[in-house]
């Protein structure tokens, strides 16, 4: 079991990097991100993550700002593992 929750803990720590990596690329394109392959790509990566988290959040949060909302699930995703793994 403990073995498991590292692996899920790794997931879930390679899964924000790659959304704090699509948000840098964004942010350093000045509003050419669309046109951006790196971007794309991440965008291609974190595309599941994104989509995962739409139904859990209100219909007033815009599409671009979903992103943002699953790094910060998987921040505090990632702290709950952290919590719970040495309890084991």
């Amino acid at each position: 079991m403990k073995i498991l929750l590292s692996y899920a803990q790794i997931l879930v720590l390679y899964a924000g990097l790659l959304l704090l990596g699509q948000g840098l690329v964004y942010v350093a394109c000045f509003g050419r991100h669309e046109t951006n392959p790196v971007y794309r790509f991440f965008r291609f990566l974190t595309s599941p993550l994104v989509k995962a988290v739409r139904p859990i959040t209100p219909k007033k949060v815009a599409e671009r700002h979903l992103p943002v909302v699953a790094f910060f699930v998987l921040f505090w995703l990632f702290f709950a593992i952290a919590v719970l793994l040495p309890k084991l």
